[in-house]
């Protein structure tokens, strides 16, 4: 089921009197995936969409919503999907993309019928949905997370070694304007997008998966007036373009990371020195 309500972020200067619940509900999206429906959230983000299914026995549509204010979902949107489950598929528009788990597929702008599927209902797929606004369709393109470029970041010592998967991206599935990848953390190490940054001209989400029954504290805010919500395994948190977006675990994990605006540009950041933080 999709959410009625628009999934609204407050001004930075909204953030300082907001108690820990209301953080929390402002900033963090939980029970994303529920047996054989669909779940979904808009929000004010740079109008991301955010969310999850996961089938069972027969297939899943993506319906329409008002707020889409067109005749189906995606007459002018495109989407991400990620799975992080067992073996699924993805259909649209007649053609069909397997996806095993860390797989993405993209599906552009004016396609009227996606559905999804299960190979196992006892092992069910989960796709992790993300779409925004698109003025131009891209061919739809399936990426294994084996043909996905990996850029390794941080050091052991600083409890920040990552891999980053890059696939919708300037230099690999093409889009409007949605960008999209997941980052795994190595043993050992807990902080992701540490040193931290913010850019103005991209919103970003984080999905966390695979943590198990660790727990992630999620960082936002500016760098002068940071906060911070704890997170879970299959949990959202939302990143105005004016905040900041990192977080440390009590484990390795990894996380889902997407970004919608008017620059694709994987590197256009402003950096925020960790001295700098209060």
């Amino acid at each position: 089921m999709i959410d009625s309500s628009i999934r609204r972020t407050p001004r930075p200067q909204d953030l300082i009197g907001l108690s820990t619940q209301q953080l929390h509900d402002t900033f963090a999206i939980t029970n994303l995936f529920v047996p054989g429906e669909l779940t979904g959230h808009f929000t004010d983000l740079d109008r991301l969409f955010v969310g999850g299914v996961s089938p069972l026995g027969q297939p899943v549509e993506l319906p329409n919503h008002k707020e889409t204010g067109r005749a189906f979902f995606l007459e002018r949107r495109e989407l991400g999907i990620i799975n992080v489950g067992g073996a699924g598929k993805v259909l649209a528009d007649g053609h069909s993309f397997a996806l095993n788990k860390l797989d993405c597929v993209y599906v552009p702008m004016g396609t009227k019928a996606v559905a999804f599927t299960s190979d196992d209902a006892a092992a069910p797929a989960k796709f992790y949905l993300l779409s925004c606004p698109a003025h131009a369709a891209y061919p739809a393109r399936l990426m294994t997370s084996a043909e996905a470029t990996p850029v390794a970041l941080g050091a052991q010592e600083t409890a920040n070694k990552r891999t980053i998967y890059k696939f919708i991206h300037q230099g690999g599935i093409q889009s409007c304007q949605l960008v999209m990848g997941l980052t795994a953390l190595e043993p050992g190490s807990v902080w992701n997008s540490f040193p931290p940054h913010t850019h103005w001209r991209r919103t970003e989400i984080y999905f966390y998966f695979d943590l198990g029954d660790k727990v992630v504290s999620h960082f936002f805010g500016e760098p002068t007036e940071t906060r911070h919500v704890f997170l879970h395994n299959d949990e959202v948190a939302l990143s105005p373009n004016w905040s900041m977006h990192f977080g440390v675990g009590t484990g390795n994990y990894k996380f889902i990371w997407g970004m919608a605006g008017e620059n694709q540009v994987f590197d256009d950041m402003d950096a925020v020195k960790p001295v700098d933080l209060k």
